[in-house]
């Protein structure tokens, strides 16, 4: 690690690892590599990602997530999930973004919840994501979203068990989400002692 540099906060998204394996088996299912489709997309295929989509899938019978794939990256976009550097140097780029503009007031409350987050044990890790934060340790067991200017929701995944009022069910235990409740935060006080049991909860409930 070179001099000044401090650690992430971040680790990489499990997401990551499944890019990974996708471009290495490409040339096995598809016939091309990664940089041979975005030669022949540039070369023959639609200029609109929608409509190279739509070729891909027609054409050459790739599945949904392969065609939508290669049509993103032909585009220039979604190269930050293909390499554990590239997704952490982005990860920090979206909680950036998250807080700029009108919701720069909340990242006091934000970082004060990463950092509950993060110790509330050794294996917990943060990914953030374009809107969100999630925090796993074996899954998803809280994340952290400013849904308003205003508020930040820590939800949390504690499936059917009953809670106090405080605790906002999501509607997620029957959607089959791994969020089921969310507690609204707007200030540094409401990261109080009842907040701070559930998150342990939450994390215990994913042993």
């Amino acid at each position: 690690m070179k001099a000044g540099k401090t650690k992430s906060l971040y680790s990489v998204h499990p997401g990551v690892v499944m890019m990974q394996k996708w471009i290495e088996t490409l040339p096995e299912k598809t016939g091309r590599s990664l940089d041979g489709w975005l030669q022949f997309i540039k070369k023959n295929g639609p200029k609109d990602e929608k409509q190279c989509r739509a070729w891909l899938k027609e054409e050459f019978k790739l599945g949904t997530n392969t065609a939508g794939w290669l049509a993103e990256r032909a585009q220039g976009k979604g190269w930050e999930e293909d390499s554990p550097e590239g997704y952490l140097q982005q990860a920090e780029i979206y909680v950036e973004e998250m807080f700029a503009g009108a919701k720069a007031g909340l990242r006091p409350i934000y970082d004060a919840l990463l950092q509950l987050g993060l110790n509330v044990g050794k294996d917990v890790k943060a990914c953030p994501g374009k809107t969100i934060v999630p925090l796993y340790r074996n899954h998803v067991f809280a994340q952290l979203k400013p849904t308003t200017r205003t508020r930040i929701d820590l939800g949390l995944a504690l499936g059917n068990m009953a809670v106090p009022e405080r605790l906002i069910d999501t509607g997620g235990f029957a959607k089959k989400d791994r969020i089921t409740h969310r507690i609204p935060i707007s200030a540094l006080e409401e990261i109080d002692d009842e907040a701070k049991h559930w998150l342990k909860v939450a994390y215990d409930f994913d042993a």
